[in-house]
């Protein structure tokens, strides 16, 4: 006997498999680590962070 396929067991199982779940895992976090670096980079290229980093940098770098 042949299934159909609109029966409802047949998007049961569609709904179960699981193919591929791993890759889209993967995939969303590169993205998000992506969008990460972006902010960050943002944020470290902002005129008041270089200073603070300048600064910190001089200070650290000078023997009192």
């Amino acid at each position: 006997m042949t299934e159909r396929t609109g029966t409802p067991s047949r998007l049961v199982a569609l709904l179960d498999d699981d193919t591929g779940a791993s890759t889209a895992e993967y995939a969303i976090v590169t993205m998000a680590a992506v969008a990460f670096a972006g902010m960050l980079v943002m944020i470290m290229r902002s005129g008041e962070v270089q200073q603070i980093l300048t600064d910190l940098v001089r200070r650290a770098l000078t023997v009192p």
